[in-house]
């Protein structure tokens, strides 16, 4: 938010001092240099003398009152040929020295002006130029007279942006931290912004769309909650009565076809656990925290694996201490990562953890067929499976990974997939 507003404060500088050198070739294209207006200010008392004092002499007293000046005055003027005086001079101001005008040459402070266009003065004032040098010009001290009405008016126009711009930036900054904790799952957040408010109306309609999300998201919520819990009841009838009709059935095929009744059921029953879990995390009360020990956490998820046909190696390159966390919903999360990988590995399955900087890295990898990259955004979407993994033999939910990120993301941390170096897939958890 800082460089938005470091950026505007720029943009406006640079428009301010572009419309200042703007404002000058415009002024010097129509009106000529300003600077050559400053310089003729700063040289008029000598233009003075020269054009009303000097040149309203008589002819033949024309001299006599040049020297007078020269005696009085602490600039130098001196009579040069007109020659040398086109030669000193850039051909744009030519023309105005032909036409018998004051010509300034503001970088060497002196002035050139035709002493007589028809040599009625003196013998030869035709082709004689008066050359004044050493006159009191400061353009330096124009530049800085300049200098200060540009802060000025930067200033002049600056104090009201930043004040119009602070009252912009609060704004955003708080919408900044409501999206952040709606973000983080505090679906009660709110700007809550008063009418005077320069971006009440946007914060208004954040809200309003906050409000949404939140009836949306509870209504959702109670209606998986619900569901799954009415679902218990019927699905606890159909066990039930599966074992009364399993105790008393005769036929081998007709106890067969039981037992695959059953399987569904455990399975349905599976699935309403798993729906309930998700409801559990979906609750602002799911974390409870405490300090767990991680060697003793990455022990207790491996020894809650199921067999199977797959070698489990635990590895820890480093002593790993402790973290704050909830170990059971922690422990969750590795167990469905842990789930998962033994469902694809073909024969190794390896949990590491190992600290880096201040975060803890715990990993799961497997050398099964791996995850391709576009498909590992959406495996953790609930419901979700790989193609290959839609079967019932390895197939589940597709809740487990999802459950898993949930837990993970509780926690403030992160749950990323790539590439193994086993040669399948590797789950780390950030924290």
């Amino acid at each position: 938010m800082n460089r938005i507003f470091f950026r505007f404060f720029v943009l406006v500088m640079l428009s301010i001092t572009a419309a200042t050198f703007v404002i000058y070739f415009a002024m010097s294209r129509l009106f000529g240099d300003p600077l050559d207006d400053i310089a003729r200010r700063q040289s008029s008392a000598q233009i003075f003398l020269i054009e009303q004092y000097v040149d309203e002499a008589p002819a033949d007293e024309w001299l006599v009152r040049l020297n007078r000046v020269r005696e009085v005055s602490d600039t130098r003027f001196d009579l040069i040929t007109l020659d040398a005086a086109r030669a000193a001079l850039p051909r744009a101001s030519l023309r105005a020295l032909e036409r018998g005008e004051v010509v300034l040459d503001v970088g060497n402070k002196a002035f050139y002006r035709r002493v007589d266009l028809d040599g009625q003065r003196y013998i030869g004032s035709d082709e004689e130029v008066i050359h004044a040098r050493d006159l009191p010009i400061d353009v330096n001290l124009a530049l800085k007279m300049e200098a200060v009405r540009y802060v000025i008016v930067a200033l002049a126009l600056l104090v009201p942006v930043a004040l119009w711009s602070r009252s912009h930036w609060q704004g955003l900054q708080k919408l900044s931290r409501v999206a952040d904790e709606f973000g983080a799952g505090r679906l009660s957040a709110r700007a809550r912004m008063p009418r005077s408010a320069s971006i009440y109306p946007l914060a208004e309609r954040i809200d309003h769309m906050a409000d949404r999300i939140e009836e949306l998201l509870v209504t959702q919520k109670n209606l998986l909650h619900s569901v799954s819990h009415e679902l218990r009841t019927p699905i606890a009838r159909l066990e039930f009565a599966l074992e009364l009709l399993d105790a008393k059935a005769g036929d081998p095929a007709l106890r067969r076809r039981i037992a695959a009744m059953e399987g569904d059921v455990r399975e349905l029953n599976d699935l309403v656990n798993e729906l309930l879990g998700m409801a559990r995390l979906d609750s602002e009360q799911a974390l409870r925290r405490e300090t767990v020990d991680v060697a003793a956490l990455l022990e207790g998820a491996a020894a809650a694996l199921p067999p199977g046909a797959q070698a489990l190696d635990v590895a820890a390159r480093q002593e790993l201490g402790t973290v704050e966390a909830d170990p059971r919903l922690l422990g969750r999360a590795l167990s469905n990562l842990l789930r998962n990988a033994q469902k694809y590995a073909a024969a190794s399955i390896r949990l590491s953890a190992a600290r880096e900087g201040g975060r803890l890295l715990i990993a799961v990898e497997d050398d099964g067929p791996g995850i391709p990259e576009e498909e590992r955004d959406r495996i953790f979407e609930p419901f979700y499976r790989l193609d290959r993994s839609r079967d019932r033999a390895t197939g589940g939910f597709g809740l487990g990974l999802s459950i898993a990120r949930k837990a993970v993301l509780l926690h403030g941390g992160s749950l990323t997939v790539e590439d193994s170096a086993l040669g399948g897939a590797r789950f780390v958890i950030a924290l």
